[in-house]
């Protein structure tokens, strides 16, 4: 670390046991994430992209630990994240909060939105009345667009758009510095989806916010992204300024992602590059370079046997590859 990031990732792994046979035991390891790392800055966005499957989203709830790492460093704020526990997790909590990928299924259906939003409220003990907290509810429910009688409704009697900004008011409710956004437009219509997008920079903007921004969608983190992460099988094998990615990307998955974002123009045609094959099976990732069973400029044996480290081609512009740069 520098001492300049707000958060720093190093060598993040988990490994998921597969259990089999009579008596349950691990016969084999999911490598959901194999050995990711990257630093964000206080008051940007990342933008973590790539294939379903490929750890994302596994790589954000480790950094939150809603899922224990299996090994790797997490550095928040220069505090180690994976050594906090009792008293120190919880204070982190407030620091550090997510927007789930799913409205419906994100908010509990039995609670009213001001019950949903005034929870973290009262676990961090931010609310000294009842009257406060409901001051405290409304002006969230304001701010992200909604209005003060939502908050006696339950999520049923909200659109998919709605829900998703009860989400992000109940994740700005304990003043976060961080909030992880776990793919928070992909179950939405498009329309809706740059409502959303137009919000989260706003709010960035008013709390200076500081975003882990995990998406499929290229189209959709180039609007919202500061740099950009992007992911294979587990392993993150280019990290970029947005505009330098779009523009000039280095590695062949890259630039096979990017030729596969439509263009808005009917007259202007993008040459679609075809990988080979299939994704690999994470349970047992291909040796050396993850990449090299589908890259069209591989070298055997090289590609095969040694796994290229993430090193900065260009200024600010990393790579991981052995033949680009």
């Amino acid at each position: 670390m520098s001492g300049t990031e707000l958060l720093s990732v190093r060598d993040l792994r988990k490994h998921f046991a597969v259990k089999g046979g009579v008596f349950s035991r691990v016969i084999d390891r999911v490598h959901a994430v194999d050995g990711v790392s990257f630093d964000i800055g206080a008051g940007e966005t990342l933008g973590l992209v790539g294939e379903s499957g490929c750890g994302k989203s596994t790589s954000g709830r480790c950094i939150l630990r809603l899922i224990e790492p299996s090994s790797g460093e997490v550095w928040f704020k220069g505090a180690d994240v994976r050594q906090m526990n009792g008293t120190a997790l919880r204070s982190l909590r407030r620091d550090m909060q997510i927007i789930f990928q799913d409205p419906y299924a994100s908010l509990n259906p039995r609670l009213t939105v001001g019950a949903i939003i005034g929870e973290a409220l009262i676990i961090h003990d931010l609310a000294k009345s009842q009257r406060a907290l409901e001051d405290r509810v409304v002006q969230l429910l304001e701010t992200v667009g909604l209005q003060a009688d939502h908050m006696r409704r339950f999520p049923h009697e909200f659109s998919g758009g709605q829900r998703q900004r009860i989400g992000i008011a109940r994740a700005l409710a304990v003043e976060p510095k961080l909030i992880v956004c776990d793919e928070p437009v992909s179950a939405l219509d498009v329309s809706i989806q740059a409502q959303v997008i137009n919000l989260l920079e706003d709010l960035q903007e008013q709390f200076g916010l500081t975003y882990l921004f995990i998406a499929h969608d290229l189209s959709v983190v180039e609007h919202i992204s500061t740099r950009i992460a992007v992911m294979y099988l587990g392993r993150v094998v280019e990290i970029a300024p947005a505009r330098d990615l779009y523009d000039n990307p280095l590695h062949p998955y890259s630039e096979a992602l990017l030729s596969a974002v439509p263009i808005p123009d009917p007259t202007v045609k993008r040459k679609r590059i075809m990988l080979q094959g299939d994704v690999p099976n994470p349970i047992r990732p291909p040796s050396g370079c993850h990449f090299h069973t589908r890259c069209p400029i591989r070298q055997l044996p090289l590609c095969a046997t040694v796994a290229p480290p993430l090193e900065e081609k260009r200024p600010g512009h990393w790579v991981a590859c052995h033949f680009r740069g």
